[in-house]
């Protein structure tokens, strides 16, 4: 990843004539801000360590609207980001600011690390109570990771994406899943314990049948930029056929930025850019892809509305 100072992001493209959405974004990253370590803790705005200059959130909330992306949903997936986006989808909406809900899990990377150390138990139950507040409306990003972990690190994997999927039916708000090279797996968990009512594919990576697989579920999938990457035909047959009322929007920003900024730091203003590459594969307007993705998130996140 290039650096993440603000002279070093992409130009805002030309906005939208519909308003769109960014269904899964990283703002504690984007924003070099960090959660307290323990529950409680005063939260540091900003890690010192990166000796970067970081934009702002207000940075980020302005270039979105500008690019006409007016409501984003943020993720926070280790403990400290899971305690920042809590905290800060409160505070945004208690300022008049209603562009923000927020989402909280353990990564599946992050579980192993945290079962070795005894905290995993834990660490589930404050998830639990973080996604319980009035911003948070998604249990994410959960599932499973084979590219970055193995052997042992894989029970703890499944134990944590199982828990999670619990929190969120318990809860009665959207699962956002995370699958890397698991697609099976993941598919079979969710048939062996039963899918929450709203259960999204963040940063949907399956193929064509893996893409009818989730719709005859009822399952949501979410596009990022790497729809726009030239080796990703696979993934823009699959976008091709999604029904139209389970398409959803996204950047996973800071990562994942769409061509032709490809290597640079992304923010949620470039889901313009992923929504016009989705009009294109779809062979239909921008304008109805804003509205379509932006209609779905409403039914899987609610409104953002105070």
């Amino acid at each position: 990843m290039a650096s993440r100072a603000a002279g070093s992001y992409p130009a805002v493209p030309e906005p939208l004539a519909v308003p769109g959405v960014d269904t899964h974004t990283h703002l504690d990253i984007c924003t070099g801000a960090r959660g307290p370590l323990k529950a409680g803790e005063p939260a540091p705005e900003v890690d010192p360590s990166e000796g970067e200059e970081f934009p702002s959130l207000d940075w980020f909330r302005e270039t979105a609207f500008a690019a006409g992306i007016t409501r984003i949903v943020q993720i926070g997936c280790e403990m400290g980001a899971a305690r920042w986006t809590a905290a800060t989808v409160e505070a945004e909406a208690a300022a008049g600011r209603d562009w923000m809900l927020g989402g909280a899990a353990i990564h599946p990377n992050e579980a192993p690390r945290l079962a070795a150390a005894g905290l995993l138990e834990e660490s589930l139950t404050e998830i639990e109570q973080l996604c319980a507040g009035e911003r948070m409306r998604v249990v994410g990003e959960t599932g499973l990771d084979y590219f970055r972990t193995d052997g042992d690190g894989l029970a703890a994997q499944e134990e944590s994406f199982r828990a999670h999927i619990e929190i969120a039916k318990r809860l009665g708000i959207a699962l956002q899943i995370h699958d890397r090279e698991a697609h099976a797996d993941v598919l079979r968990i969710l048939r062996e314990v039963g899918a929450p009512e709203r259960t999204v594919f963040h940063c949907f990576s399956g193929d064509v049948e893996m893409a009818r697989e989730c719709a005859e579920r009822g399952y949501y999938m979410s596009f990022a930029g790497n729809i726009t990457f030239k080796n990703a035909d696979g993934l823009r047959h699959a976008a091709a056929i999604v029904p139209p009322e389970l398409l959803l929007s996204e950047t996973d920003a800071p990562f994942l930025t769409p061509v032709p900024h490809r290597g640079k730091p992304g923010g949620p203003y470039l889901t313009a850019l992923t929504i016009r590459k989705l009009a294109e594969v779809r062979d239909t307007t921008e304008e109805e892809i804003a509205r379509l993705v932006t209609e779905n998130a409403g039914r899987v996140f609610g409104s953002w509305d105070r």
